[in-house]
C-alpha cells in the first residue's frame, strides 16, 4: 500500500524529506522487466504509445497533439538556465534563459534544429511571446533554484527527464526528474510543478517514481520522490518501496488500457 506523504513546503521540511529517506531502495530486476513487457504488449496498439505521469494522472484521457507553448517551454528553459548559473554563479536567472534562448536560435540559423524542436517554436515566435516565455522560464529556474539552496545535501539539475523503452512493447515511458539529490549512496529525486496537486497526485507522482528505477541501468530505484507545488506551497513524497514500483507499474499499464478504450470506442 503507497504511504504518500503530504507537508507544507519549507526549507526544513525538504531537508528532512531527504534525510529520513529509506536507507536501502527496491531494484526492478529482470524479471519485473519481462513481466512489464508482457503487460504492455498484451494491450494492443497500431501505433507507439508514449506514456507519463500527466497521462497516468488524467485515467489516459486524450488530451491532444503535444504543441509548444510558453507553459511548456518554462521547465525545460528554466532547468537549462539554472544548469548555466551553476557554471557560471554571476548570472542572474533572467539572463541565463536570455543564453539559453540565444544557442536554440543559433540552432536553428546552424540548420541544427530538429522539425518540432523547441528552438523551431522559439525561431517562430513573435518578440512579445518570446517575452513571455522567457519570463516564465526565469520564474522556473527561480523557483527551482530556492528549492535547491534550500537543501543541504549534495544535489544536481537531471541533464533529462528519464526515459524507458518498454521492450517489444512499442511503448516508451517518460519520467520527470528536476533534481537529483544525494544521501550516503542513495538518490533522491525532487520533482517541480506548477499549481496545486490534484487528487491524483500521488499516482502521478508513483509514475515517475517507477520510470526513473526502469530508466536506471541497474533498476535501483530512488531511496524517496518528492514532488513540490511551489505555487501551492504543498510537498508530496513516495519510497522507493517495490511495494510502489508494482503499483506504479500498474498504473502505466492501466492508462495503456484507458487510451485503447478510448481509440477502439472512437473508431467504432
Amino acid at each position: 500500500m503507497t504511504v504518500l506523504s503530504h507537508r507544507r513546503a519549507s526549507r526544513h521540511v525538504l531537508n528532512r524529506l531527504v534525510a529520513e529517506a529509506p536507507l536501502e531502495a527496491a531494484t526492478l530486476t529482470d524479471d519485473h522487466r519481462r513481466s512489464l513487457s508482457a503487460r504492455f504488449r498484451a494491450v494492443s496498439s497500431d501505433r507507439h504509445r508514449r506514456l507519463d505521469a500527466w497521462m497516468v494522472e488524467r485515467a489516459g484521457a486524450p488530451s491532444g497533439p503535444f504543441r509548444w507553448s510558453p507553459a511548456a517551454a518554462r521547465r525545460t528553459l528554466g532547468n537549462a538556465a539554472l544548469r548555466r548559473r551553476l557554471l557560471d554563479p554571476a548570472l542572474s536567472s533572467v539572463a541565463a534563459v536570455d543564453e539559453e534562448v540565444s544557442e536554440h536560435l543559433l540552432r536553428v540559423l546552424e540548420g541544427r534544429a530538429r522539425s518540432g524542436s523547441l528552438a523551431n517554436f522559439l525561431a517562430q515566435s513573435a518578440p512579445s511571446t518570446l517575452g513571455l516565455i522567457g519570463a516564465e522560464a526565469a520564474a522556473w529556474a527561480t523557483e527551482l533554484a530556492e528549492a535547491a539552496d534550500a537543501l543541504t545535501f549534495p544535489w544536481s539539475v537531471a541533464t533529462s527527464d528519464a526515459f524507458y523503452d518498454v521492450a517489444t512493447a512499442r511503448t516508451t515511458l517518460r519520467g520527470r526528474r528536476d533534481l537529483i539529490v544525494s544521501r550516503d549512496d542513495q538518490r533522491v529525486v525532487l520533482r517541480v510543478r506548477a499549481g496545486a496537486p490534484g487528487k491524483s497526485a500521488g499516482p502521478g507522482l508513483r509514475a515517475d517514481l517507477t520510470i526513473d528505477a526502469l530508466a536506471d541501468p541497474a533498476g535501483v530505484a530512488a531511496a524517496r520522490i518528492i514532488g513540490l507545488w511551489p505555487e501551492a506551497g504543498v510537498v508530496l513524497s513516495i519510497d522507493g518501496t517495490i511495494e510502489d514500483l508494482r503499483a506504479g507499474a500498474r498504473d502505466l499499464v492501466r492508462t495503456a488500457v484507458a487510451q485503447q478504450r478510448e481509440r477502439l470506442a472512437h473508431a467504432a
